[in-house]
This record gives structure tokens, sequence and C-alpha cells, in this order.
């Protein structure tokens, strides 16, 4: 019963959403309609972590492999193909065959949390300077140069699915962008909430025990860690439909480090938690870029360190917390006057 009113909640809150983002092209102007279609993008690759790490407590580093090769993908058949359909199925196909080969030797090779975060963060720095050394017209596949440090510009964004004429506007992709976070959002929902969310939950809590009651921990664990890597791989194609540009950047360690502060901050074992963090930190981060006066990673290292000492739950299960105390509270103020009506 309880998972079915949260369900209602989250589908009422998320129709709520969904007019909103269909609505904002009327109120908002273009800048910030591009700025908001970057933001969901993110949002979507924090829920990425935010699934593997919070409910299937594998805490990735390298979360950006994925995607970084999501956009790669994308790109690529983008180029070749002239048509986004194909291009978005590369996208979420290419990460999972990787996180599925990665994490069969990861998981199934016995590799404990903490050296499968060293791996995944390794990986990145692999990906990273090898994309990065790819200048030169010898790298290409098909149509699509790598271009090295450069990167590959020029790529062609999203366009109405079976008219590869059509082209969408940049509302028209924040509409899909916006639309998908929602989707995703909602669809991991459903996950957690069948069989499979509670075995990987139960997994989490105590791997010993799923495994006495004839649950594989291990067949589990790559699952989930193939899920996180197809939204990462997703969000890569989202996100390279906003910049029409893609550089071996996008697999920075940098960005690695912000991922996981978005589901700190935002809140471990939530989804909405990494929605909120990563929508938090990136409207904070474009603010302090407007001024020169601070500086953004600063800033950033110290609202960590902030909800780390102060909200160690972080924002989405501490207000979850505080709601649910103030409800008692009200039940037991009004006791007392029904005793008094009743005598």
């Amino acid at each position: 019963m309880q998972i079915l009113k949260g369900m209602n909640a989250a589908l009422i809150g998320s129709a709520v959403v969904a007019v909103g983002v269909i609505a904002a092209p009327y109120y908002v102007d273009l800048f910030q309609i591009m700025q908001l279609t970057v933001f969901a993008a993110m949002a979507v690759l924090a829920l990425s972590l935010g699934f593997i790490w919070g409910y299937g407590g594998i805490l990735c580093f390298g979360q950006t492999s994925f995607f970084g090769l999501g956009a790669y993908a994308y790109a690529i058949a983008a180029i070749n193909f002239s048509d986004s359909t194909p291009a978005i199925v590369m996208a979420i196909l290419i990460p999972v065959i990787f996180a599925a080969l990665l994490g069969y030797f990861m998981i199934y090779g016995g590799v404990s949390d903490v050296y499968l975060g060293v791996i995944t963060l390794t990986v990145s720095l692999i990906l990273f300077n090898m994309v990065n050394s790819t200048a030169g017209d010898f790298y290409k596949i098909g149509n699509a140069r790598l271009g090295g440090f450069n990167g590959i510009p020029g790529i062609p964004t999203f366009n109405m699915p079976g008219n590869p004429d059509y082209i969408l506007s940049p509302e028209q992709a924040w509409t899909v962008t916006g639309l998908a976070l929602i989707v995703v959002y909602l669809g991991l929902r459903v996950l957690i909430a069948s069989t499979f969310g509670r075995i990987i939950i139960a997994i989490r809590e105590n791997e010993t025990r799923a495994a006495l009651l004839g649950y594989d921990p291990r067949f589990y664990k790559l699952i989930t860690f193939m899920i996180g890597g197809a939204i990462a791989g997703f969000a890569g194609a989202l996100y390279i439909n906003w910049g029409a540009f893609v550089s071996p950047t996008i697999f920075a360690l940098g960005l690695s480090a912000q991922i996981i502060i978005w589901v700190i901050i935002g809140g471990r074992g939530t989804l909405i938690g990494p929605v909120i963090g990563c929508l938090l930190m990136q409207w904070m981060v474009t603010s302090i870029g407007e001024q020169q006066t601070l500086d953004a990673n600063f800033i950033l290292g110290a609202i960590l360190i902030v909800f780390v000492l102060l909200v160690p739950k972080g924002i989405a299960p501490t207000l979850r917390d505080l709601v649910l105390a103030r409800l008692p509270a009200k039940k037991s103020e009004t006791a007392p006057s029904n005793e008094r009506v009743k005598a």
C-alpha cells in the first residue's frame, strides 16, 4: 500500500512537472531554455549513479566512461546515418555492452567495492587518453573523424523519428530532454518497486543473506551496473544534442567527482535526490561563472564539506524525515482536545 501511495505521488508530481516542461518555452527565453536543456541532460546522468550507488550499493567513480561512450557513439552514428534515431540506440547500446564486459570481470572476479571504484576511475582516465590521441585523418569511423583533443564539431542534433530532414528546434529539444528525464525517473521508480528492485536493495543491505535466500548477488549487481551504463549513455546523447559538439573532456575526472557530489548533496538512496542535487549545483556553478569574484571549485568544495558534516543524509532524505517527524506531532497535539470533547 505504501508503495502504491508513493507511485501515485510520483505520477502526480511527474505530470505537474511535465506540464511545466511543455509550457516552459512559452514563458522562458531561448538562452534559459538552452541552460535548462543541459541541466536536464546532466540530471539524467545523476540518476544513473543515484540508481547503481543508492540502490545497488555500487560506487562507480567512472560514470563518465559510459556518459562519454554514449556521447561519442551518438556523434559517430548521427554523422554516418544522418539520423538521430539509430544514433540514440547506439548511444545506449555501446555503453551497455561496455558495462557488461567491464562489470563481468569486476563483479564476477570478486573485486571489492573499493577496488571497483578505483578500476572505474582508471577506465575513465584510459578512455580520456585514448580519445585524446585520435587526432588526424587516420582516426575516423566511417565519415566521422574523431578529432583527438579538438573533438567532433557539427554533430547532427535530434530530428523527428523517421524524418531526418525535420530537425528539432532548441525549444523542441528541451521538451524532449525534459520529458526524457521524467520518463527515466518514473522508469526507475517502477523498477525499484518491482521484485528486481527489492532484490538489489536486499543485496545492498546484506549480500550474504540474499545469497542464502537463493539469489546470485553477482548477477543482480551486473544487471544493475548495466542499467546504470545505459542511462548514462542516454544522458550522453541528450548532452550532445544540446551543444552539437563532443570532446575528450567529457571523460574528465572533474565531471566524475561532480556526479558523486550531486548524489551526496541530493541524497543517496533516493531518486529525486540526485536530480535535486544536480540541478542545484549546476545552477550555482552557472551563477558563479557569471562573476569573477568567487572561484566555483572553492564554493563547491565548501558546500560539499558543509553537507557532509551538517546534512549527511542529503537534501531529499532530510526533508522527508522532517515531514515524517511532524506528522506524529500533529496527531499528538490534537489528541488531548479530542479527549476533552469526549469527556
